[in-house]
């Protein structure tokens, strides 16, 4: 292999390394979720009853979202469940509206460990 070669499979190397090395979210640091929440969605929305179980490698919860006018959306969720750092993440969530007029994703995220519930948008 010549210098000209290696040269790019060395920085190749690094930058994994480098990506590796990226702090990972330390889910235990996250706030634990109150009812209710402000939405990510912005505008004064509020999201209530929001309370993820999971079973079948999934993250689901039915919730409403209330405007500050007082209008009130029923919504469900559906996250994929990842095992990690001793609990479970809840991420990846798609939600739809219970009458099947709406459905959208979501940033906002979940981690689940010894009962404690705690979210992040970020």
């Amino acid at each position: 292999m010549s210098f000209r070669h290696a040269m790019p499979f060395s920085l190749i190397a690094i930058m994994f390394t480098a990506a590796g090395a990226v702090a990972q979210d330390d889910f235990e640091h996250w706030a634990a979720l109150k009812d209710p929440f402000p939405s990510t969605g912005g505008g004064g929305i509020m999201i209530h009853d929001y309370d993820p179980i999971v079973a079948d490698g999934k993250c689901t919860t039915n919730f409403r979202a209330i405007e500050p006018n007082g209008t009130v959306y029923r919504n469900a969720i559906t996250f994929e469940a990842v095992e990690t750092q001793g609990g479970v993440l809840c991420t990846n969530g798609s939600w739809r509206s219970l009458d099947g007029g709406a459905t959208g994703t979501t940033p906002f995220r979940v981690f689940i460990k010894g009962g404690v519930k705690r979210g992040s948008a970020e």
